[in-house]
């Protein structure tokens, strides 16, 4: 029987051009008409950029902007770095759209502007329930739905952080990255093609100010101001580029997804992890899970086997990952200073977190 895949963003396309590949004509339903802005960095290192031209992708025919350099601050200490690796920025508006593209070549059935209602197993497989009262079936499934739960399907997860994310003007990087801490959290900026800057946060529950932040474009800026002077400096002629930043709830960095679960229930993207965002590998681990879970179902494999495979490969880059993400939490400025004052370190770390696996 066909696969049904529940996610049109870079996990769920990945998935659907793999078994296409593979003959396997799967169905992907994606909620959305048209691609849309994500709270989502759009950082693109070299195992993604890999895993996309494996896909079909060019990133530099994409428009996508190079990245060379990374900065951090943290109160009135600031770290740099050269990146290990090459990397790239690219709205998610524009990669979503040039993978479902793709998928359709390949051979996909794609169902865009369909949301699904339920997701539930049937006697041979899977059934979804659309919102217009279409009903599909299909043997396996891949829940491809990204920080966002399907009902009845959700993470065994505890509740996270809040991510926001504001389109900037008047910011000018290079080919720079940064990394800002503020208290509660902190904040990536990077370059976004066709001028300006991307600010994304990853935020405590609880932190002061967090519910103005969250729909006050100048009360976040200014949350985030105040954390460094290098915020302070790159942020000082930043204009929003809308009129609220966008957010998600309840984002649990740090989750691996057991072995267990419902038959031919496959996880991919962030139902099946969620690196902690400072990491910037996000949208690799998602392509490389959703070819993953691909190449299994079109090879007769076990969602058992798929997670238990796809944990064993993220796990000790995760946990680095995690070891980062808590001290940028706990202790920033000493984590800066450290990238100050060995640079080479970063760089390897910096390495050790890409789990893309290309």
């Amino acid at each position: 029987m066909r696969t049904l895949i529940l996610g049109g963003g870079p996990a769920g396309a990945a998935a659907a051009i793999t078994l296409a590949r593979a003959g396997a004509a799967p169905v992907l339903v994606e909620r959305a008409a048209q691609p849309a802005e994500k709270v989502c960095g759009e950082f693109l290192g070299a195992d993604a950029a890999s895993l996309l031209a494996g896909l079909g992708l060019d990133l530099p025919a994409l428009g996508a902007v190079p990245i060379r350099r990374a900065w951090f601050g943290a109160g009135r200490h600031r770290g740099d770095f050269a990146l290990p690796f090459p990397a790239w920025s690219l709205p998610r508006v524009t990669l979503d759209a040039a993978l479902l593209h793709r998928a359709a070549a390949e051979g996909a059935e794609l169902r865009c502007g369909a949301a699904a209602v339920a997701a539930e197993p049937a006697r041979e497989g899977w059934r979804l329930r659309l919102a217009d009262g279409a009903v599909l079936e299909g043997g396996r499934l891949v829940l491809a739905t990204g920080k966002h739960e399907m009902r009845g399907l959700a993470r065994s997860a505890p509740p996270g952080a809040l991510g926001l994310k504001l389109a900037l003007e008047g910011v000018e990087l290079g080919d720079a990255i940064a990394l800002l801490a503020f208290r509660g959290g902190y904040a990536g900026l990077q370059p976004r093609a066709g001028g300006g800057a991307n600010l994304c946060l990853a935020l405590a529950p609880g932190t002061p100010g967090l519910a103005q932040a969250a729909r006050d474009p100048a009360a976040l800026l200014a949350m985030v101001r105040q954390g460094s002077a290098l915020a302070a400096t790159l942020l000082r002629h930043a204009r929003p580029g809308w009129a609220r930043p966008l957010a998600v709830g309840g984002v649990p960095y740090g989750f691996i997804h057991g072995a267990a679960g419902p038959a031919g229930l496959f996880r991919v993207g962030d139902q099946a992890s969620v690196v902690p965002s400072l990491c910037g590998d996000g949208i690799a681990m998602a392509l490389a899970s959703g070819q993953r879970a691909g190449m299994a179902i079109a090879q007769g494999g076990t969602e058992a086997a798929h997670h238990a495979a796809w944990a064993r490969a993220v796990r000790p880059g995760m946990r680095l990952a995690g070891v980062a993400d808590g001290l940028m939490a706990r202790a920033p400025s000493a984590l800066v200073l450290a990238v100050a004052g060995l640079p080479g370190l970063a760089g390897w770390a910096a390495r050790q977190t890409r789990m893309g696996l290309a």
